[in-house]
């Protein structure tokens, strides 16, 4: 992703701004000029940065990285594994216990709307598909396993990089 644009628009705005101050502050802006050039690529690169990590929160266990080429940043994407065949399915994809009742709980429901990406809606249904359950009892079952601490542990899937690797969730 080549930033030279946006900074060149920086660069003209803040030209635009110090024509409205007079001589001075032109001369000042021009001056200012090549040092914010580096103060605004580098802002963009955090920028850019944060962006991914809230898309890679979005997309787990997916992910997107931003990496530092030269002056211009690159995306890397990981797409989430699509499913493996029967053969791979083990105890980490089994169908989580229905949730227990909490002490003195009747069973009592409480309506909750939830606003889902549709990429995140599709994806809840396919798992509560492939679960044989209704989207709405497989959101029970994982908001259960999230707030108890009864997830599973994930078994590791195989990384297509060379080199050191760390898989899981965080909390």
């Amino acid at each position: 992703m080549d930033l030279t644009p946006y900074v060149d628009t920086l660069r003209r705005e803040l030209a635009v701004a110090a024509e409205a101050g007079g001589e001075e502050a032109r001369e000042l802006a021009e001056r200012l000029t090549a040092p914010l050039e580096s103060a605004a690529r580098l802002t963009m690169l955090n920028v850019l940065s944060a962006a991914t990590d809230e898309i890679t929160r979005e997309l787990a266990p997916g992910s997107v990285d931003v990496r530092l080429r030269g002056l211009d940043p690159d995306f890397v994407v990981t797409l989430p594994p699509t499913g493996g065949a029967p053969a791979e399915l083990d105890a980490a994809t089994e169908p989580l216990p229905a949730p227990a009742l909490a002490e003195g709980d009747e069973g009592g429901t409480a309506r909750v709307n939830l606003r889902l990406p549709a990429h995140l809606k599709t994806r809840a249904e396919e798992a509560a598909a492939r679960e044989g359950l209704s989207v709405n009892a497989w959101l029970v079952r994982a908001v259960s396993a999230a707030v108890g601490g009864g997830t599973r542990p994930r078994t590791p899937e195989k990384s297509p990089t060379v080199g050191q690797s760390i898989t899981g969730w965080v909390r």
